[in-house]
């Protein structure tokens, strides 16, 4: 281990200081960057996604994806997790920690929104983010691929019958552009991208020399464009963080519990079923991660930009990379 991916964590940390003290020296000059939107989803976020989903689309052998029925047992995991345990183990977490255990801190108005906000995350497993967390494990790019597929046509489905159920809202409109684009942005561009791209190199520069030399010098970029999404998002919602601190951390407890108990399960499930490692370690990092592009979006329409539930929701785009790459260091320690 280099000693960049070594000390990671201290750079993850410095960047969060970095992207709130940003925040405040540029003022509302950063509006301009957050403003810049194709349907709620960011634009420069969006392209260091990119940047960090690439490495991973590259990698994948297509002719090896016919294959991945052999994987049933991850999918079926995949799927358990993200829709049968996942939104109501949210929903129990927070109205543990929002209605009663936080009682004497907040109103009960207050408390209605953040677990509204929370069943919005808890309803959207991850879609984008799980094939750099996949990509840092060494999960397998085939597998991860179709299990990001079945969950796009799964939310399709259930992501709105789960979320009236849960917040009790009989007229909820899922934000179809925001479905979309994110799809298009996030996995169709960088797979097709990577897909020409690959059968381009290998067939120009050969196979050793793509392995060996270009994807070595893929994970640079990849890392530092997760750090800079960082400094980016944190800038964004800085004036927030200094704010409302204490509700912050509140909000911040449940959601990271949550997170480390959906992994957890997936993990244990895994090894039961005596899935590999790299295929074990990208189903349970989907799970444990959100698709908040739509869950923002979504608290936004529902209950307004300034609401307890949009509040959540950002708190959930805050916690998920520090978080997810602890479950990163955890997964690559139990490796094999």
């Amino acid at each position: 281990m280099g000693a960049f991916e070594k000390y990671l964590t201290y750079w993850v940390l410095a960047c969060i200081a970095i992207g709130i003290g940003l925040g405040q020296i540029v003022g509302d000059s950063i509006q301009v960057l957050s403003s810049m939107e194709i349907a709620k989803v960011n634009i420069p976020v969006a392209i260091l996604v990119w940047l960090m989903i690439y490495p991973m689309m590259v990698q994948i052998d297509f002719n090896s994806v016919k294959d991945v029925s052999k994987n049933w047992k991850g999918i079926g995991l995949t799927v358990f997790i993200n829709w049968v345990v996942k939104p109501f183990s949210m929903a129990f977490f927070a109205w543990l920690f929002f209605s009663n255990l936080y009682d004497a801190w907040m109103s009960p108005k207050d408390a209605e929104q953040y677990i509204a906000g929370a069943i919005l995350l808890g309803a959207a497993p991850c879609t984008a983010m799980v094939f750099v967390w996949s990509y840092l494990t060494k999960g397998d790019a085939n597998y991860t691929l179709v299990q990001v597929s079945v969950n796009d046509l799964i939310l399709l489905v259930l992501f709105i019958p789960i979320v009236k159920f849960l917040l009790g809202i009989t007229q909820i409109e899922i934000p179809y552009d925001v479905l979309i684009s994110s799809v298009f942005i996030f996995v169709v561009i960088p797979l097709l991208t990577g897909y020409l791209s690959n059968k381009y190199l290998i067939k120009a520069k050969g196979e050793q020399w793509f392995k060996e030399a270009f994807l070595s010098r893929l994970k640079p970029i990849s890392i530092l464009a997760l750090l800079s999404t960082l400094v980016l998002l944190f800038a964004f919602q800085g004036e927030k963080i200094l704010n409302q601190p204490f509700d912050i951390l509140l909000i911040a407890i449940p959601l990271t519990i949550q997170t480390y108990f959906i992994f957890f399960l997936s993990w244990f499930i895994g090894r039961y079923l005596k899935l590999p490692h790299n295929i074990c370690a990208p189903a349970a990092m989907i799970g444990a991660s959100n698709f908040f592009e739509l869950s923002v979006a979504v608290a936004i329409a529902l209950f307004g930009l300034n609401s307890g539930a949009s509040l959540a929701t950002v708190v959930g785009v805050l916690i998920e990379v520090p978080v997810m790459l602890s479950l990163v260091a955890l997964a690559n320690k139990w490796r094999y």
